[in-house]
């Protein structure tokens, strides 16, 4: 039996070339995911590690405990602290750092970088007037406040030199710095592709924290003292609450479990997707040896009949599959291997920060990819080959098993309705629910395990409907609506491997364009400031920004957004300051209770969800704790509508703005005499000195960057989701293929009695259209559903969202479907008319 079965897979290479290649594509998929993600975070963990080598005990602010006083009375290290940790025993020498976000402009005035990686810190040089961490490469360290170093790799990618001013902001402002020095950097963030700008240690101070405060003191051992040894003699010099050590290995295992975890998310959705892949591949792997069964059913009823047990009959067919995963996991693997680094190098090619690093290909991946494809194809096989195994020798002879039994499709039938039922009810249920996410996937789920198994009795009643259509090719239309319905259950496998796809694909778009429009309205709604100025990187900004601007002739009202922490009663909340006689002209809140008022003094509006939690309403009076420790009372005279963009408790910064020890700005809200005009915001952008750092948005750009973001977010489902589609596209022609072979004798006898080589092509592709049609039309409808379900889910935390059908594109994805069908059959059909019809006339 195994000779039977390995000369059967050599019999049959043509046949189980298809199958070979969807398990391949969903494990490569697999191991391509896993490769990536190691090899990513290798890198990341690798280059972290580094920054800890001169680091063998770190010491930070410790949080106070909740005890009611100043809701954020973080302690500063000191001058006094960093002297006091460099003479403890086993202490060689201790650097205080600090550190911020640091904007530099090109010679081009554009920002290098983004966001979080391009940072700036403090050159804090030893007794020898060096720092050892940064070793320069030309030029001297910064010693003064308009002096400061930058990194090798940036100043080489700008073109910058030593003696060049350079345009920088830290916090808003433009600052013209004179570049001093380059120097080279172990640096995580650099080597991802970040920037790193130096300053002395007082200006850093000044820029990133307050003078004389370090954010951090780095104690580097003594030789032959030992981390644990050093950590206990700091223990000993340490303020009591205010401040906590930590070892170097600690710290780095720290970043390397959040590095891990921060990875688990990407390889958990990229996995997703390779499963879904895979979960294709199931119907074609099936489908594949339902056929290859059938085809050999005699030849399996002769070895029943000379002696063969059921058991081995069964063992045979999965001995084939053994086999074929086996060569599929293999290649997959391979081919998983070249996905990685190509994903690796995709990444980097498109600006990301990615640390340089090695390959990484570990066992558990090896292992992983070879069990998905071997087990995954021997499970899709078991049910055909058992099956088989089952039909009576005497029956199989005479192919008197060919038709399913009325009994087994009413079963069928009655278990697909259930689980259909069951599924829509729960997808019902969900979006009447505050959180309803658990209960609406598992509807989901159900709802499609219902359609796949009544998908054979779906496909009558929708492909009868393409007779119209398929009439006007005559005999061939109609013998491709014969064909396409004559095995429903053939059909149907072939059909929902697209379904899935199509479902995933539509619901996707349909809720990412109805996010777009309601967080587009949303802004249109709640603003009516013509221009958001913010940091580019949505760090702090300078309150100098909102002076400079409230002081331009052509602005007529302008706000800064200025948080604070404070305790209300015993709750810790955040304040939000703004401008309250320019307010109410910046926005257009919806008030459920009370009115926004002259907001001045002690009076505060506050967003619906906190008043209903809190049972605040408009009169009441909230005894406040602020920032810097001093206690106040303020009066609610309204109650609004909470959004995205403006939340929480909203007061005059009048009120709010003295009492906090650091005076930032998220951003500032600006209105013009003439509108949001292209000049208006060009006087913008001039008179804060064309800041890089600092982004001018109107309504336009806000809802241009979202819909920028949403396209990007869908062009990488896209991306990720064709696995799938390509799986189902190879699905069609495996059933085509096998479906020809089938029917040989019949191809032959339609030559015989008149119908040409074009006829014969034409009914191959239309039967192929029709069954990707019919798949499409199933996705497409599923997918739409799932959407609005999710949609209603999504509404409870988005009031301005708004259920968009992108016809557009559900018509792109219909014509997809149809292209799926006409490319599938290209091959089949060929091979269809290229029949000799007496040989096939003979063929059993």
């Amino acid at each position: 039996m195994f000779r039977t079965a390995l000369r059967n897979v050599l019999a049959h290479k043509a046949r189980l070339l298809m199958t070979v290649l969807a398990v391949m594509l969903g494990v490569a998929f697999v191991s391509g995911t896993l490769v990536f993600t190691s090899t990513i975070s290798d890198a990341f963990q690798t280059s972290s590690q580094k920054g800890y080598d001169n680091v063998d005990v770190a010491i930070e602010p410790k949080s106070p405990d909740d005890g009611g006083g100043a809701p954020d009375a973080v302690p500063h290290l000191d001058q006094k602290l960093l002297e006091a940790a460099g003479r403890v025993p086993g202490a060689a020498s201790a650097t205080g750092t600090v550190s911020g976000f640091t904007a530099i402009a090109d010679k081009k005035g554009e920002l290098i970088g983004d966001g979080f990686s391009t940072r700036g810190g403090n050159y804090f040089p030893g007794a020898d007037g060096k720092d050892a961490r940064y070793p320069m490469r030309s030029g001297a360290a910064p010693k003064g406040a308009h002096e400061f170093a930058l990194d090798a790799r940036t100043a080489d990618k700008a073109g910058y030199k030593v003696g060049d001013t350079v345009r920088m902001s830290v916090d808003g402002p433009v600052r013209e710095q004179k570049l001093t020095g380059v120097f080279t950097t172990d640096d995580g963030a650099v080597a991802a592709g970040g920037s790193l700008a130096l300053f002395d240690t007082r200006t850093a101070q000044q820029l990133f924290a307050t003078p004389g405060a370090f954010s951090e003191i780095d104690v580097k051992a003594a030789p032959g003292t030992s981390q644990t040894a050093l950590k206990s003699a700091v223990d000993k010099v340490l303020p009591k609450d205010g401040a906590e050590s930590t070892t170097g290995k600690q710290l780095a295992d720290e970043q390397a479990k959040m590095i891990a975890a921060s990875m688990d998310g990407m390889k958990t959705g990229l996995l997703v997707f390779a499963g879904i892949a895979l979960f294709v591949g199931v119907f074609i792997i099936a489908n594949t040896f339902t056929m290859l069964v059938a085809q050999r059913t005699k030849e399996l009823a002769l070895l029943r009949a000379v002696g063969a047990s059921r058991r081995q009959v069964t063992r045979s067919v999965l001995i084939e599959a053994f086999v074929v995963g086996a060569v599929a996991a293999v290649t997959g693997l391979v081919a998983g291997i070249g996905i990685g680094a190509g994903m690796r190098a995709l990444m980097s090619a498109t600006g990301a920060t990615v640390p340089d690093g090695p390959l990484v290909v570990s066992l558990s991946t090896v292992w992983t990819s070879l069990l998905v494809g071997i087990v995954v194809t021997v499970l899709a096989a078991w049910l055909p080959g058992r099956r088989a195994a089952k039909i009576p020798p005497v029956a199989a002879m005479n192919s008197v098993h060919a038709t399913a039994t009325t009994k087994s499709l009413v079963v069928r039938n009655t278990i697909g309705a259930l689980f259909a039922g069951a599924g829509t009810a729960g997808v019902l249920v969900a979006t009447g629910m505050d959180d309803g996410k658990t209960v609406m996937v598992g509807g989901a789920v159900l709802l499609l395990i219902g359609v796949f198994i009544l998908t054979p009795l779906l496909s009558r009643p929708l492909i009868a409907l393409a007779a119209p259509v398929l009439r006007a090719f005559g005999i061939s239309g109609a013998l491709a609506r014969q064909n396409a319905v004559r095995n429903p259950r053939r059909t149907a496998a072939t059909a929902s491997a697209l379904m899935v796809g199509l479902t995933l694909i539509t619901g996707m778009t349909v809720i990412a364009g109805s996010v777009q429009k309601g967080i587009d309205k949303m802004a249109t709604d709640a603003l009516k400031a013509d221009y958001v100025v913010s940091m580019a990187s949505q760090t702090p900004l300078s309150p100098d920004v909102a002076k400079k601007i409230a002081g331009l002739d052509e602005v007529t009202a302008s706000s800064p957004l200025r948080n604070s922490p404070a305790r209300i009663g015993a709750d810790t909340a955040y304040l939000t300051g703004v401008d309250g006689p320019d307010f109410g002209k910046l926005t257009r809140l919806d008030f459920v209770k009370g009115s926004l008022g002259d907001l001045r003094g002690d009076r505060a509006v506050v967003d619906d969800a906190t008043a209903k939690e809190k049972g605040w309403q408009p009169g009441s009076r909230l005894p406040v704790t602020y920032e810097d420790g001093k206690k106040g009372t303020l009066t609610v005279s309204g109650v609004y509508r909470g959004n995205e963009m403006i939340n929480g408790v909203v007061l005059d910064t009048a009120t709010l703005t003295p009492h906090q020890k650091q005076i930032t700005d998220r951003q500032v809200m600006v209105k013009t005499k003439d509108g949001a005009t292209d000049a208006a915001k060009e006087s913008l952008v001039e008179a804060l000195g064309k800041n890089p750092a600092i982004s001018v948005e109107d309504k336009k750009d806000v809802s241009d960057g979202i819909a920028k973001m949403f396209s990007l977010m869908l062009n990488m489902l896209y991306g990720l989701l064709a696995m799938a589609v390509i799986v189902a596209v190879l699905g069609v022609i495996n059933t085509l293929a096998m479906s020809v072979f089938e029917r040989s004798q019949e191809i032959g006898m339609l030559r015989a009695i008149g119908l040409d080589r074009r006829g014969i092509k034409r009914m191959v592709r239309l039967e192929s259209l029709v069954i990707s049609l019919f798949g499409g039309v199933l996705g497409i409808g599923l997918g739409v559903f799932f959407g609005w379900a999710a949609g209603e889910l999504i509404s409870g935390s988005l009031p301005t969202y708004e259920l968009v059908l992108p016809w557009a594109r559900i018509g792109v994805f219909l014509a997809l479907a149809a292209l799926v069908g006409v490319l599938a059959a290209l091959w089949p059909a060929r091979r269809a008319a290229k029949l000799n019809m007496l040989a096939a006339i003979k063929a059993e």
